[in-house]
């Protein structure tokens, strides 16, 4: 089971075109504006500046989505390559780890319960494999515990 990551963007919403440009990064490993915009541009039914790209790339550094690197274009430009800083995968966890949290701040067990007999039995059968996983995850965790106190 995957740990959350160590960094975590200050603000996981994003918009459509945040979410696309993201998704373009993570695809390329890093990119320019100008790759992001070449890109969005191959849709003939797109109309988007470069400007617009930038600004959206300055909004996902400032929510903790990107870091700007600095990397040598010929001899004498410099242009900047946005890489993401976290990956799609650790993303899709702490999504959910947001969702999960949002559900559990309901804190009413009648809510939860009402949630809960409304699944149907692959719902129940994931359920049942998310908590035995949980279990061997905690059991694993006292046994190291364990070991390191004797």
């Amino acid at each position: 089971m995957s740990p959350l990551p160590r960094h975590r963007p200050r603000q996981l919403s994003l918009g459509p075109l945040e979410a696309e440009i993201l998704a373009i990064i993570w695809a390329k490993g890093g990119a320019t504006v100008k790759v992001i915009h070449d890109h969005i541009l191959a849709d003939p039914d797109r109309d988007l500046t470069q400007a617009s790209v930038t600004t959206v790339l300055q909004r996902l550094a400032k929510k903790g989505w990107l870091r700007r690197e600095a990397i040598q274009a010929g001899k004498t430009r410099q242009v900047y390559q946005w890489q993401p800083t976290v990956s799609q995968q650790e993303a899709a966890l702490l999504t959910a780890h947001q969702q999960l949290q949002s559900f559990l701040a309901v804190g009413s067990p009648d809510i939860v319960a009402a949630f809960a007999d409304s699944l149907d039995v692959a719902d129940l059968d994931k359920l049942d494999a998310i908590a035995a996983r949980l279990r061997a995850l905690r059991h694993t965790q006292d046994s190291q515990s364990e070991e390191k106190d004797a």
